[in-house]
């Protein structure tokens, strides 16, 4: 550990991160479930799962993985012009 981190401060990298698409008032469910499907490879029966959890309880979490896996999925979703955020779990 280096002797200007503060020992409570660390991030545990081991413990996997998730993308989270937020409900917007913009883009169209249909939208959202081909996102879904084009980017992660989801099938329709998931991404429409995964688009109701958006539209219904406002949020889904659509990918996890170590950190820059994650926030490369971010990067992609906000491309396609989705509301997404990460964080570790």
């Amino acid at each position: 550990m280096r002797p200007d981190v503060d020992e409570g401060s660390e991030v545990d990298t081991d413990t996997p991160w998730v993308a989270i698409v937020w409900n917007d008032p913009i883009n169209l469910m249909s939208y959202v479930s081909y996102v879904f499907r084009k980017l992660f490879g989801y099938s329709q029966a998931k991404a429409d799962e995964l688009m109701l959890d958006v539209h219904e309880k406002g949020r889904a979490v659509v990918t996890n993985g170590p950190r820059e896996k994650v926030e490369l999925d971010v990067f992609r979703l906000h491309e396609h012009g989705l509301w997404a955020t990460m964080e570790q779990q």
